[in-house]
């Protein structure tokens, strides 16, 4: 098979097209790459939850992964270069084990070519403008269709795309002069782009197809991808306090940390450009224009401290506007966007005015290096959550809502000891390794720091830790869950440092994040693939199928294993019937919960269209009914916020991105309101059975 796998290479070499442009430079694997590329497949093959051996039938799934991969909408390939790789298609498992990477790497070149040939042919498009009287259509989905035959059928299909991006930016207002203008330097940025790819980027790329072919949530993280990690987990990065952005090939200031270095020097503004970065007084100074943000970023954090110097283009300069010069000192930047936060609504019912509290998780972080070293102080979801039930406490709350909306998970850990902040004691999770050994994890602190009311709203982006912590409470029977069904991740994975297993001295191999084991709730069930049903349901814009777990090929299945044993309390199945008809009449009187529910289904309507008409009085009608919608829905300045104007992100001025942000995190959270209503109504049902019920004791299931 070695033989036939060079020939493939030799075959690729020379069957490239010649590029309308200089081509970008040629990358190659390294020999640190091979080696991370064999020391993974080690542990992929052995220690994997659901081991699947590296193979000729695991290669084909890592060729079609890689494909999606880079091509996902089949707009670049053509049929024609699917064949040309067919040779590659049983090769790549060769590939890792001998660590000749060379066959993922011609891939990723055949497919810069032929990015740069369709670009060129879309900006070419540009020049003639188009007939928008013809009766065609852009598919809106081609993730299963056909690779294009030949070149002749990729170019009509970028036809139709370059149309549909000029049709929109026609009907939101603009000439021919400035759609040919966007359009042209959007396709040239794309280009641009693509010049800025590293062997690093194809590496992770290659290795994310071969991970994800084996299980959905198994990856592979290189270096720069690994700090990233551990800083959304321990929310703080040492740095200089700045949101960076690439706009126009400057590395622009897009926000400045409340606290942080450059907000405190007064020298810093959003929109400020920076040009070039050094370390420390005397030092050569980095250019940085035309860098990656990710580049910028490596340089600019560093040890705290520790000095940075920084070549400013102010916000209101040309490209030959005066510099001007700073340095910083490198500090510990607290994420604090990203950690548990609280707030508090009044809500009116039957004349008597409740005071809900809410607390906002959007991930369970922890501080692993923290903890591991006892740092008194370290980070984590659990600890800032029992800080802000200890004020809302203070503030005279009488109920609780946790949202957990759109949080994809983290600590399994902090899942475990934040679910033991809401019940006195008992089984959370259980955990089956790949032996089949199953381990009951239980919080084992007596008492809890609420005991009161309780509500978790969960949604479809609702996945892993945040699953586990929802089903706990509510197979406890101790909180009211609210919402959507959520993503139905049930598997647990580690991180495993190729680095520290190769005592390497300095990082060069990254790491594994790999599912070890399975997750099951107290009762015995799953929430893989199943998620976790909510007690009261909201509309839902979101299929499983197109969001959830269900929607990977490779999923592991659902299965059931015998339950814990724990006392579930009954008195929200009690009430549940009466929760439930309150929602129902409110959803149907009120206006919001109306206007919600209509607007979830003309969603799941539009999401059924195939194909998006390139006519301009049929997209016009379209257009217009939907902003008449908009406009009477959230009126007319966020309608102006949340209507089509034709621009993709980075496209917009940066104040007008701001502002849109803006608009929409001010929009009234409708979901939030009802979720309040209802623990208001919990608290009111649960009051009078309290009273009469105090002591009794409920069943032990087993």
């Amino acid at each position: 098979m070695k033989k036939r796998l060079i020939g493939t290479l030799l075959a690729l070499a020379f069957c490239g097209t010649a590029l309308a442009d200089a081509p970008p430079p040629r990358l190659t694997p390294t020999p640190e790459q091979a080696q991370a590329a064999y020391l993974s497949s080690m542990f992929l093959s052995r220690y994997h939850y659901a081991v699947k051996p590296l193979d000729d039938a695991l290669s084909a799934k890592i060729f079609d992964a890689y494909l999606k991969s880079l091509d996902p909408e089949r707009l670049f390939f053509t049929q024609a270069d699917i064949d040309g790789f067919a040779d590659l298609r049983t090769q790549l498992d060769d590939a890792i084990l001998q660590g000749e990477l060379d066959g993922p790497f011609a891939i990723f070149r055949r497919y810069q070519e032929r990015s740069a040939e369709r670009l060129a042919y879309a900006r070419a498009q540009l020049a003639s403008g188009f007939d928008f009287s013809v009766a065609e259509s852009y598919p809106l989905d081609r993730s299963k269709a056909a690779w294009p035959k030949d070149d002749a059928e990729a170019q009509d299909l970028w036809r139709k795309r370059v149309k549909n991006d000029w049709l929109r930016l026609r009907l939101a207002g603009k000439d021919d002069k400035g759609i040919r203008e966007t359009l042209d330097k959007r396709y040239e940025s794309f280009i641009a782009r693509g010049a800025k790819n590293k062997s690093d980027d194809v590496f992770q790329i290659f290795m994310n197809a071969y991970a994800g072919t084996i299980e959905p949530h198994t990856s592979y993280l290189g270096r720069g991808s690994a700090d990233s990690f551990d800083i959304s987990m321990r929310l703080s990065l040492v740095g200089i306090g700045a949101v960076l952005q690439e706009r126009d090939d400057y590395i622009t200031i897009r926000e400045l940390t409340p606290g942080g270095p450059a907000a405190r020097s007064g020298q810093l503004g959003v929109g400020d450009r920076i040009v070039g970065v050094a370390q420390g007084e005397g030092a050569a100074m980095a250019d940085l224009v035309g860098a990656r943000v990710d580049e910028a970023v490596k340089l600019i954090r560093g040890t705290k401290d520790t000095r940075v110097v920084l070549d400013i283009l102010p916000a209101n300069s040309g490209p030959d506007g005066r510099h001007k010069t700073i340095t910083l000192v490198r500090d510990k930047i607290k994420l604090e966007e990203q950690a548990a936060r609280k707030s508090v609504s009044r809500v009116e019912v039957n004349g008597k005015s409740q005071r809900i509290g809410v607390i906002t998780l959007p991930a369970f972080y922890e501080d692993f290096e923290g903890r591991r070293r006892g740092d008194k102080d370290y980070r984590s979801a659990s600890r800032d959550v029992a800080r802000l039930i200890g004020e809302l406490k203070k503030e005279r709350v009488e109920g609780l809502i946790l949202d957990l909306r759109d949080n994809g998970g983290g600590s399994l850990r902090e899942a475990v000891e934040l679910t033991g902040l809401f019940i006195d004691k008992g089984p959370v999770v259980q955990q089956r390794n790949s032996q089949g050994q199953i381990e009951v994890e239980s919080d084992e602190h007596p008492g809890a720091a609420w005991d009161g009311p309780l509500a978790v709203m969960i949604n479809r982006g609702s996945a892993s830790a945040s699953e586990i912590l929802a089903a706990a409470l509510q197979d406890h029977g101790r909180a009211l869950l609210i919402g959507e069904p959520s993503f139905g991740k049930g598997t647990v994975q580690t991180l495993i440092d190729l680095d520290e297993i190769a005592k390497n001295k300095q990082p060069q191999f990254g790491e594994l994040k790999m599912t070890i084991a399975q997750f099951f709730r107290i009762n015995g069930g799953t929430t893989q693939l199943n998620g976790v049903t909510p007690d009261i349901r909201f509309p839902s814009a979101f299929e499983a199928k197109e969001f959830g777990e269900t929607g990977f090929d490779n999923a592991l299945p659902a299965i059931q294993i015998p339950p814990a044993s724990y006392r579930p309390a009954s008195e929200l199945q009690a009430i549940l019937p009466d929760l439930q008809r309150r929602h129902e009449a409110r959803a149907a009187k009120e206006k919001e919960l109306r206007e919600l529910a209509e607007d979830v289904a003309e969603a799941l309507k539009l999401r059924e269209k195939q194909e998006l008409s390139l006519q301009e009085e049929e997209r016009k009608r379209e257009k217009e009914a939907r902003e008449a919608r908009l406009r009477q829905r959230a009126g007319a300045t966020a309608a102006a916020h949340l209507g089509d104007d034709g621009l993709q992100a980075g496209e917009r001025s940066l104040r007008a991105e701001l502002d849109s942000e803006k608009a929409l995190k001010g929009r009234k959270d409708v979901l939030l309101q009802e979720a309040t209503r209802i623990v208001a109504d919990e608290i009111e049902l649960l009051t009078p059975r309290r009273r009469v019920a105090q002591g009794s004791e409920a069943p032990v299931r087993r």
